[in-house]
């Protein structure tokens, strides 16, 4: 594998990582050694070619190819890596803000297109649920216990002191306009223009 390197004398991509709001403030990123312990729990490097020390090896070899390369997708943040890591060092988040960056580049947004619908379904619902489309597939994959649960939800609540799940109009109201100043909605609708873009030119 070809290393592509930004500037021998610097780690801005390690820096961009350890400064970005989603990372710990005791991230040990940079005072990785290499020892292979995230490898040796991780669930993914067990079943896959993905390799937690590799892609810190990356990282810090400032290796950029790495926020377009799909190995940053086989993660499953479990954070098996960060419980054993001596220096504190979490692969899990490193990947986080990888795919972020992915997802900023345009290279990542085929990768979360799919969740869009979740994102639809909790700006109608203001929770989060699992979207229509996949009812035929969730009937497939756990049986007809699943068509009986949502056929029978309204009864198994009131049963169990639940209340309603369908929210009163205000706090709807409330939630969307939290998403659309979060920037959650022009996100969204980001993600779905840039994606059928993509299936556009297929």
């Amino acid at each position: 594998m070809r290393t592509l390197k930004i500037d021998e004398d610097t780690l801005e991509l390690a820096e961009s990582i350890i400064n970005d709001i989603k990372a710990s403030e005791d991230l040990g990123l940079l005072k990785c050694i290499q020892c292979g312990m995230c490898t040796s729990v991780c669930p993914a490097a067990r079943h896959s070619d993905y390799d937690s020390r590799v892609i810190v090896k990356r990282v810090l070899d400032q290796d950029e190819t790495l926020i377009s390369d799909d190995i940053i997708w086989d993660c499953f943040t479990c954070y098996s890596c960060h419980s054993v890591c001596p220096v504190n060092n979490s692969v899990s988040e490193v990947i986080q803000i990888l795919r972020q960056k992915s997802i900023e580049n345009k290279t990542g947004i085929s990768k979360v297109a799919s969740f869009t619908t979740y994102g639809d379904s909790f700006l109608e619902l203001g929770i989060g649920s699992i979207p229509d489309e996949f009812f035929n597939d969730m009937i497939k994959d756990i049986g007809k216990e699943y068509l009986e649960l949502k056929i029978n939800l309204d009864g198994i609540r009131e049963e169990l002191e639940l209340g309603s799940i369908i929210l009163p109009d205000k706090d709807l109201k409330d939630i969307k306009n939290i998403l659309k100043r979060t920037g959650f909605i022009d996100r969204l609708n980001k993600i779905k223009a840039v994606n059928n873009d993509e299936e556009d030119t297929r």
